[in-house]
């Protein structure tokens, strides 16, 4: 302390109030947890796609030959409606550039909805499904844990009294449907998997299959109507100017002509194969593999077709939209541990390993069962007499009515308190009084206060009863 001036120092050492609820505070920032975003399923799709728009947009991850599809497209179209349909409206009728717009959007369309959609993805097994499903293919193959070769990896199902073989996917660890397969390109598995193709940069599946065909549908009809037309205006300013100056005044018709006759013939009779497909009610993976060809069999027939091509046209085309089975705009869900249920006998999704687990760690199940205070063959309770095969592991023992009860009843009886005859200020569990209704009348807590020690003779009995008992559990 300075002389004559002990209150300056002391001025400089107040004390200063901190702020529990200030957001600035040093003692909560260590506390602070921010606050994590969810992850969207797309974010972490297993899959080879590209996901834009918030995983809205599902595209294969080569898109090059998609994008040339597109320039194509666009070009040939607006060259025509630049160069070709002023003229063409002018002498002819205006009827044909509207006709040529309505087409452009309705290619454009499809393009796009089946370049930018779900094919059809089967969503890939968990690990706890993936295990079950193994464990169930060695059960049904009657394989043991040490064979060299693995277990045959078929399943065969009956569909229209033809036998259909469903084929295990080593990559999503599932049995895929029928007529699904998985592509390579996009590493996923396709409902009703009918073809990878780059022009449209996606898979071609059971969800986007109709606008894949009525795209190509509406792409040949409008690759038909340029081509058309644009020979149409070189013939009209030939019979004017001459031949050689129509083709200079238009040199776009020139380049319009030569894209459309190269692509019309792959076109149309890439229309006219999916027309025959769908009228038989195939893919284009079974068409190749010659899956119901006659070749097979006299008795192998297609057993998803109608019986008609009217009914087959429809059930492609107009039939119900499947909603999409991957969910790639949901949020991923917290892991959360999921109790193993009771076994009897059925294996359930990650029980195996916990319980084999636990057999290895618990002695009472590779041992002779040691003897507990509730299994003494007590006056009053039953003892261990029955079988006891009806206890499987990992099946719960159900409850009694009141186990603790009468265990403690048998147990005062065996064992005498000292402090009964000490003064104490706490209650035993006999003497405390027990809800109405709680205790059966006649029973031994409800009016018997005093300990009774059992006698030699009883003793004896007593002993003879558990060793009894431990010849039972040990034989079973």
């Amino acid at each position: 302390m300075t002389p004559g001036g002990g209150s300056g120092p002391m001025k400089d050492c107040e004390y200063s109030q901190i702020s529990t609820h200030s957001s600035s505070s040093p003692m909560e920032s260590p506390h602070k947890k921010k606050k994590s975003v969810p992850k969207r399923k797309w974010e972490v799709f297993p899959g080879r796609n590209k996901f834009f728009c918030n995983g809205r947009i599902m595209m294969a991850r080569q898109t090059g030959v998609f994008y040339l599809t597109l320039v194509l497209i666009l070009v040939t179209s607006g060259l025509f409606f630049a160069f070709d349909c002023p003229y063409l409206s002018e002498k002819i009728t205006p009827a044909i550039p509207a006709i040529g717009g309505i087409l452009f959007f309705f290619v454009m369309g499809t393009l796009l909805r089946t370049s930018f959609s779900d094919p059809g993805v089967l969503p890939r097994a968990t690990p706890d499904e993936a295990a079950d499903l193994e464990r169930q293919i060695d059960i049904a193959n009657g394989s043991s844990s040490g064979g060299y070769r693995p277990p045959p990896r078929t399943k065969e199902v009956i569909i229209n009294g033809q036998t259909v073989k469903l084929k295990y996917c080593f990559t999503c660890k599932i049995f895929r449907p029928p007529r699904a397969s998985h592509c390579s390109l996009c590493d996923n598995c396709v409902e009703r998997f009918d073809h990878h193709c780059p022009w449209v940069g996606n898979c071609v599946g059971k969800r986007n299959y109709r606008f894949f065909y009525m795209f190509i549908l509406s792409l040949s009809f409008l690759t038909v109507f340029i081509f058309a037309f644009v020979i149409t205006h070189v013939i009209l300013r030939s019979q004017q100017t001459g031949f050689l100056n129509a083709l200079k005044d238009s040199p776009a018709s020139v380049l319009e002509a030569v894209v459309c006759f190269f692509s019309v013939w792959s076109i149309v009779g890439l229309s006219g194969f999916h027309t025959y497909l769908i009228s038989s009610n195939q893919t284009t993976n079974e068409d190749i593999k010659g899956s119901w060809s006659n070749k097979r069999g006299k008795e192998n027939y297609n057993p998803y077709s109608y019986g008609n091509i009217f009914t087959n046209c429809c059930a492609a085309l107009c039939g119900p939209l499947s909603p999409s089975l991957i969910d790639r705009r949901g949020f991923i869900q917290p892991d959360t541990p999921q109790l193993a249920g009771p076994s009897n006998g059925i294996t359930m999704y990650g029980a195996t390993q916990s319980q084999s687990n636990m057999a290895a760690a618990t002695p009472l199940l590779q041992s002779e069962p040691s003897i507990t205070s509730e299994e003494l063959p007590l006056p009053g309770k039953t003892s261990i007499s029955g079988p006891c095969a009806a206890l499987t592991l990992g099946q719960p023992t159900p409850p009694s009515s009141m186990p603790n009860l009468t265990s403690d009843s048998g147990l005062t009886d065996i064992i005498p308190l000292k402090e009964e005859h000490e003064g104490h200020q706490f209650l035993t569990p006999e003497e405390a009084p027990s809800p109405p209704g709680m205790l059966p009348s006649g029973s031994p807590i409800t009016h018997s206060h005093t300990m009774h020690v059992l006698s030699l003779a009883s003793q004896d009995s007593l002993h003879e009863d558990s060793v009894r008992g431990l010849v039972k559990l040990s034989s079973v």
